[in-house]
């Protein structure tokens, strides 16, 4: 009998053992359950806040559609020699053609093909042209100056910037 004892000990032991498991794990189980109801009257994480309001142009897509003549300067000091210089290039016009959506027909910096680019207007009074997105993004040229003759624009991209200058627009007489 002696050896049965330890036998039994031993048997007990590997039962309790076991049932102390059981109980844990279910104990885990049911305080991961309670945190998961406890978590939820935390309050959400913070939401990010709501696109801003779109801001209309100044201008109308309608004013830029057309043909011009096309120049660029770099040097402020050489925008009335530019300007005519764009003028003598109305017989070889740029053409801003107007978009389907409500845009107007014009090349990105360094894209070959022409795309409907936007007019937006943004919180400082400027407007820009190009694509879909917020005003003065990296694609988008700034207008500096518009007076329903002569469009002078400047890309944002300070790369694009350099290489294209300040782009002068004069508007070409209407065909006869």
């Amino acid at each position: 009998m002696i050896e049965t004892r330890p036998r039994l000990r031993r048997a007990t032991s590997r039962h309790g053992r076991a049932l102390f498991n059981a109980g844990a794990a279910s104990i885990l189980a049911i305080c991961l359950a309670g945190c998961e109801t406890l978590g939820t009257s935390q309050p959400p994480p913070p939401q990010e806040p709501p696109p801003a309001p779109e801001i209309p142009s100044t201008i109308r897509p309608s004013e830029l559609v057309g043909r011009w003549g096309l120049a660029s300067y770099q040097n402020p000091n050489d925008r009335a020699r530019t300007e005519a210089a764009a003028r003598s290039q109305c017989k070889n016009p740029y053409v801003i053609g107007a978009g389907a959506n409500g845009g107007v027909i014009m090349h990105l910096a360094d894209e070959a093909t022409p795309q409907e680019l936007r007019l937006k207007g943004s919180q400082s009074g400027k407007n820009y042209i190009g694509p879909e997105g917020p005003p003065g993004g990296e694609k988008d040229r700034e207008i500096l100056s518009f007076d329903g003759k002569t469009l002078v624009t400047r890309f944002v991209d300070k790369d694009a910037g350099t290489r294209y200058g300040n782009m002068v627009y004069v508007r070409c007489a209407p065909r006869a």
